[in-house]
């Protein structure tokens, strides 16, 4: 089956653009460009309008974290990291930049591909699902699902796609204790991998922006060995 889409992949090695876009290919991607340049690969992305980046952190002309930048303020299409970076920090600044996963050197190739399928899909549901009845309250919040946008006492809040997802998920959800593992499958549409960083990192930047005082939050509460509850009660 092949699927109307277009990935990007930005890495210097010649051998991983190889073997990607093989297998990518082969799982139904319509069309695989690929770069080896920070420079050539941000253009190739304007010229190309993808609908998901693979981007390597270290280029030869700058760092993967640049290009990332670069495409946030211009799209929100997906962006996974392929680094043989393993440190949790760089994973974290990956998150914190846009990212929406992080894939550590050798990986399996199969798994690539599954990545970007299950964030294809994402993408496509955050597009295109019926949403005739699209707003959400709860408290003080008001979340638009047709438009993406999120309010606050009647104030605007702008958040990334998977921020959204996680919103929507918790007003639909107040009161209720929710496990990283739920969260990851119900937002990020795949299998938990036994990593907390990806939710982790997207809790915080969530927090950052709907709490007064994210050090101390008051409606996305971290339950001790559980997971996480939202309430409003307290507003």
């Amino acid at each position: 089956m092949t699927l109307n889409k277009k990935v990007l992949i930005i890495d210097d090695e010649e051998d991983i653009l190889r073997i990607i876009k093989t297998v990518l290919v082969k799982e139904g991607i319509e069309k695989v460009v690929t770069s080896t340049t920070a420079k050539e690969g941000f253009a190739e992305f304007q010229q190309t309008q993808p609908d998901l980046v693979l981007l390597d952190i270290m280029l030869p002309d700058g760092e993967g974290y640049d290009v990332c930048k670069q495409i946030r303020n211009i799209s929100n299409v997906p962006i996974l990291f392929i680094s043989a970076k393993t440190e949790e920090l760089d994973k974290i600044l990956g998150f914190a930049i846009g990212g929406d996963d992080y894939i550590t050197k050798p990986f399996s190739p199969k798994e690539v591909a599954y990545r970007v399928k299950a964030q294809l899909r994402r993408a496509d549901y955050m597009q295109t699902s019926d949403k005739t009845d699209s707003i959400i309250k709860a408290g003080p919040f008001e979340l638009n699902e047709q438009k993406a946008e999120l309010l606050k006492h009647g104030e605007f809040i702008e958040l990334k796609p998977k921020e959204i997802g996680l919103i929507k998920y918790f007003l639909q959800n107040t009161k209720k204790v929710t496990s990283k593992e739920k969260l990851y499958d119900t937002v990020w549409g795949e299998e938990y991998f036994g990593s907390d960083n990806t939710v982790m990192v997207h809790i915080r930047r969530l927090r950052e922006k709907i709490e007064a005082d994210p050090s101390h939050p008051k409606f996305l509460i971290t339950v001790k060995g559980l997971g996480y509850k939202f309430t409003v009660e307290d507003e």
